[in-house]
């Protein structure tokens, strides 16, 4: 169920002004935004804020969202926007310290993860959290119905190809 939240200018000013309690608004999946809605985002932080900073806004999403900001009709919204990071994704490194963390989280040993196995993940994976979870937690199961003792590369390929990765 959605649930509308509206909310004015001059609340967001009250806040700040009175409460002194400054607006932060994340919006995570804000690729999906429509262009009404960004535009009603850039009118909200419209409001007399050249001088005051009293409202924050944090927008999350995949890489395509700065396209979207791009666009000629976004100008005014993107030129509000102070810092931009765009994520790379983990690095081979980065990739292994992260399962391995995730396994120690869980209870798991990292001799359960052979290296070679490590690397095809970093590869299918993308570097992207959100894939590596996906492929890990299909790889345990799978080596787990295979009776498998260590995750190899034939059963990250394996996970790869349940996600159709591959």
């Amino acid at each position: 169920m959605t649930q509308h939240i509206y909310f004015s200018q001059e609340q967001s000013y009250y806040l700040y002004r009175e409460k002194r309690q400054p607006l932060l608004l994340a919006i995570d999946e804000s690729q999906y935004l429509s262009p009404r809605i960004l535009n009603d985002i850039k009118m909200l932080m419209n409001y007399g804020y050249d001088s005051v900073n009293c409202f924050t806004l944090i927008l999350c999403g995949e890489s395509y969202l700065n396209s979207t900001l791009q666009r000629p009709v976004h100008e005014a919204l993107r030129q509000r926007i102070t810092v931009h990071y765009n994520f790379g994704g983990l690095s081979d490194d980065e990739v292994t310290q992260y399962v391995i963390h995730k396994l120690a989280c869980a209870g798991g040993a990292e001799s359960i993860v052979e290296s070679a196995a490590l690397a095809a993940i970093h590869s299918h994976g993308q570097g992207n959290p959100r894939l590596i979870d996906n492929l890990m937690t299909d790889a345990l199961a799978i080596g787990h119905q295979a009776d498998q003792q260590a995750i190899t590369p034939e059963i990250i390929l394996a996970a790869v190809s349940n996600q159709n990765l591959g």
